[in-house]
C-alpha cells in the first residue's frame, strides 16, 4: 500500500474561495483529504525574487505594505469549517522575508517563537482547532526554527533536511535515515519530519506528461507528500489554466479508484515512516 498526502499552501487572508473550490472539489467529494497550509496573517506587500508581488495576494489589499489577518476573510474560514477534508494547518506567520532571509530560516529564536505562538492562537481564534502540523515557508528551517517547531507540533512538512540546519542531537538519526535506510522521511524525537519531491504540480512545467510523473514519484516510497499552490492554476487575468486543471482532476480520479493507494492526513502518515 502506497500512502499519499496532499498539501496546499499559501491559504491565506486575502484568499477568495473561488480559487479553491473549482479546483478541490473533486477531491472532497471522493473523501480524499486536502491540507491547507495557510498562513494566519499573511504580509500583502511580499515580492518574489523576480520582482513581482507573489501570486497568493488577491484583492484591494494587494502590494499594499501591511498584512491581512485570515480571521479578516471570514468566507474562508466558513468554507474550511464546513468541509471536513480540508485539513487547515500551519504555515509560517507572515510568510514575509526579514533582511533578506525567508521567515523561519533564520536563527533568532525569541522571534520565531514568538511567530509560532501568535500562529497558533489565531488559528484557535479563528476555530480552526490547533494544528498538528508546521509547513515550513518557502520549505526553509533554521536550526533555531527546528528546535522551536518541534516543541510545539507533531508533525513538519518541508521539502528537504540537512546537516546545516539540523539540530545536532539529530545528526545520527538523519544520517542513518539518509545513507543507511535509504528513508526520506525522519523522526526528530516527538516531530516527524515529512519531505517531499519538490513541486511535481507545477505551472513551471508542461502538462503533458505531469500525471506519469507525480505517479513515478510516488512508486518508490511509502509515504509521498505531494504538494501544490491554488492560485498557479490560474492566469493572471484569472481564468483557469484548463490543462493543468484537468492532471489535477486525472489525479483525484486516480487516488479515488486505486486498489493500492490511500490519500491521508498527515498526523496519519507519522504512524508509516520508522
Amino acid at each position: 500500500m502506497k500512502y499519499i498526502v496532499l498539501r496546499d499552501d499559501d491559504a491565506n487572508g486575502t484568499t477568495p474561495i473561488s480559487v479553491l473550490e473549482p479546483l478541490y472539489r473533486p477531491f472532497l467529494d471522493r473523501g480524499l483529504p486536502i491540507h491547507l497550509a495557510m498562513i494566519p496573517s499573511v504580509r500583502t506587500d511580499i515580492h518574489r525574487t523576480d520582482g513581482e508581488l507573489e501570486g497568493f495576494l488577491y484583492g484591494k489589499s494587494e502590494g499594499i505594505a501591511g498584512t491581512k489577518p485570515m480571521e479578516e476573510n471570514q468566507a474562508l474560514l466558513d468554507y474550511v469549517r464546513h468541509e471536513s477534508g480540508y485539513v487547515p494547518v500551519l504555515h509560517g506567520f507572515t510568510h514575509e522575508i526579514i533582511n533578506g532571509r525567508f521567515e523561519f530560516d533564520r536563527d533568532e529564536p525569541e522571534d520565531i517563537a514568538r511567530r509560532l505562538d501568535r500562529g497558533l492562537a489565531m488559528f484557535q481564534a479563528a476555530g480552526l482547532g490547533r494544528p498538528l502540523v508546521f509547513v515550513a515557508p518557502q520549505d526553509q528551517l533554521s536550526r533555531s526554527s527546528f528546535r522551536e517547531v518541534s516543541k510545539r507540533f507533531d508533525v513538519l512538512s518541508l521539502q528537504f533536511l540537512s546537516l546545516k540546519k539540523l539540530p545536532h542531537q539529530h545528526w545520527p538519526a538523519y544520517l542513518g535515515a539518509k545513507f543507511i535506510q535509504r528513508r526520506p522521511h525522519l523522526r526528530l524525537g516527538r516531530t516527524a519530519a515529512l519531505t517531499h519531491p519538490g513541486c511535481i504540480l507545477s505551472y513551471n512545467k508542461p502538462p503533458a506528461g505531469m500525471l506519469e510523473r507525480v505517479l513515478d514519484a510516488i512508486r518508490p516510497n511509502c509515504v509521498t507528500v505531494l504538494v501544490t499552490h491554488h492560485w498557479e492554476y490560474f492566469h493572471p487575468d484569472g481564468t483557469m489554466n484548463e490543462p493543468f486543471v484537468a492532471v489535477l482532476h486525472a489525479l483525484a480520479e486516480h487516488f479515488g479508484k486505486a486498489k493500492d493507494v490511500r490519500v491521508i492526513r498527515m498526523d496519519q502518515a507519522r504512524n508509516y515512516i520508522a
